[in-house]
């Protein structure tokens, strides 16, 4: 991906867990600079690689101090920030709109009149448009009707930067692409980062590291109605590279969805992790 080299990126909420392994792939396919905007709520200051073409600043990209140092130097903007999860978007839906919306919104109101961006890549969550259901998935029309029965704060906003992406795109001629994330998984993602550790509403939040935490200290793995449920579960460097193909060849305006199109149950899920941890404790 030859298109990357020697070009300037933004990657908004680059220390987190996909963040941070975006960041290092940039790198390694010659990005010329990469400056990274997170305020650690839920990320570590561990994940920004130590190289001088890496710039960081701490703090919220919704800042105004923050947003005046985004200069019309970047090739791609990658915007990864979120208040993560739907937990934590039920425990505190403010902040959640905080963090998912005015986030996106400041963002886009910055660098709508940029010229010299190519790409701007919204991270959006495969969980907001599809129905939820039991038995056979089917695909859904991208343009089809967007449902108002949503589970969340976090589904409402993702949804609501959706179209924040459309009509910038449209009205300013900011090309967008939207990214739907399904379940990632991988190296980097650990159980309450940043700020967030120890709180009940975020430290089990995703349930990958949380059933290889348990397993590795043979504690039982929690399944809800016996892990019937099942997820698109993602590796992160599957997500990454995703991310690239979305900045290079994405068609500004359009949408695509980053998933493995495989289906796993819950209870997979657990009795894999633990048959890899020998974990004797079971489900």
């Amino acid at each position: 991906m030859t298109e990357l080299g020697g070009t300037s990126a933004l990657v908004v909420g680059g220390a987190g867990f996909v963040g941070g392994n975006l960041v290092r792939e940039l790198l390694a396919r010659d990005a010329a600079r990469v400056l990274v905007v997170d305020n650690l709520l839920s990320a570590e200051r561990e994940n920004v690689p130590d190289d001088e073409r890496v710039a960081f600043i701490e703090g919220s990209v919704a800042d105004d101090d923050v947003l005046a140092q985004l200069g019309d130097e970047l090739d791609h903007v990658f915007h990864l920030a979120t208040y993560h999860g739907n937990q934590s978007s039920i425990a505190n839906p403010l902040e959640d709109h905080e963090h998912n919306l005015i986030t996106t919104l400041k963002l886009f109101e910055r660098i709508k009149d940029f010229g010299r961006v190519r790409k701007v890549v919204y991270a959006a969550s495969g969980c907001t448009l599809a129905p939820h259901t039991y038995g056979e998935a089917e695909a859904v029309v991208e343009d089809g009707p967007v449902p108002l029965d949503l589970d969340s704060p976090y589904q409402i906003s993702k949804v609501v930067g959706e179209f924040y992406s459309v009509y910038y795109h449209h009205q300013h001629r900011l090309p967008t692409v939207r990214a739907r994330f399904q379940n990632v998984y991988g190296p980097g993602e650990i159980l309450g980062a940043g700020r967030w550790r120890g709180t009940p509403a975020t430290v089990w939040r995703n349930v990958t590291p949380a059933f290889v935490y348990r397993a590795l200290k043979g504690m039982p793995l929690q399944l809800e109605n016996e892990g019937r449920a099942s997820r698109d579960f993602i590796y992160v460097g599957d997500i990454v590279d995703g991310l690239l193909r979305c900045a290079t060849a994405g068609k500004p305006g359009d949408v695509y969805n980053l998933a493995s199109g495989v289906e796993t149950s819950i209870r997979e899920l657990a009795e894999s992790i633990d048959r890899l941890a020998g974990n004797d404790a079971g489900v």
